[in-house]
């Protein structure tokens, strides 16, 4: 819910959508229980004080962005339009992730609740098998 006199600045007969910033995943949480839907326990001890949760990953952000080489002998001030790069997630939109609850922010959008989480934060991830890139 946004704060009172708060405005998006966006249109209220334009679609919104979310764009996910840096090392950041977007995640669709799952209600825990001791199984999770794809299958991978969890102790006691971690569902005691909700340390860990589980959740479909719906966007990832680009990455970690990295400095030029060459620019690191120069002053910020100098670089001029170097086109940003990025070390790139290992987390891919579909995969089911585990990860630190702690780390978590908790937002509403369009009234369907998302976790943003940092990617240090994701403990494993559970890819589909068929074809899949990864090995």
């Amino acid at each position: 819910m946004p704060a009172r006199g708060y405005s998006s600045g966006v249109p209220d007969d334009m679609p919104k959508r979310l764009i996910v910033v840096g090392d950041r995943v977007l995640i669709t949480p799952e209600e825990g229980e001791e199984r999770t839907n794809v299958g991978l326990y969890l102790p006691p001890t971690a569902l005691e004080g909700r340390q860990v949760q589980g959740g479909r990953i719906i966007a990832t952000g680009p990455g970690t962005p990295m400095a030029e080489p060459t620019s690191m002998d120069e002053e910020p001030w100098k670089i001029h339009g170097a086109e940003v790069k990025y070390l790139p997630m290992q987390a891919e939109v579909g995969d089911y992730a585990l990860f630190f609850r702690k780390a978590a922010v908790e937002i509403t959008f369009e009234g369907k609740t998302h976790l943003v989480v940092p990617q240090a934060a994701i403990l494993v991830l559970v890819r589909g098998g068929a074809g899949g890139t990864h090995g």
